[in-house]
């Protein structure tokens, strides 16, 4: 496994993590009813979750030109951090949607 591939899946983990703590900041920022800031928190996720899309279209785009990407445990446990970042960040948005009816 060569450095590049590690980059990449560290790359998406990465992104998904910011993401997914963004998505936090911004549920705990709703908790106190600073919509503004959770709104803003959000937007920040929705970023971080793009530059990993990115990352991963990358991938796709390769894949589909002929050039194979190894899939192995740290490239399945890299897609497993995206799709839980993904999940949290749609969780929280219905949370702060609640939030926001108080």
């Amino acid at each position: 496994m060569d450095e590049a591939y590690m980059q990449v899946v560290m790359s998406i983990i990465m992104h998904a993590g910011n993401s997914k703590g963004l998505a936090h900041q911004a549920l705990d920022a709703a908790k106190q009813g600073d919509f503004e800031a959770a709104s803003d928190y959000m937007k920040q996720a929705d970023d971080a979750l793009a530059d990993a899309h990115n990352v991963q279209t990358d991938l796709l785009t390769k894949e589909a030109q002929g050039e194979h990407t190894e899939v192995n445990l740290y490239m399945v446990h890299a897609q497993d951090h995206l799709m839980n970042a993904i999940t949290y960040k749609d969780l929280v948005g219905e949370f702060i949607e609640l939030y926001q009816t108080k």
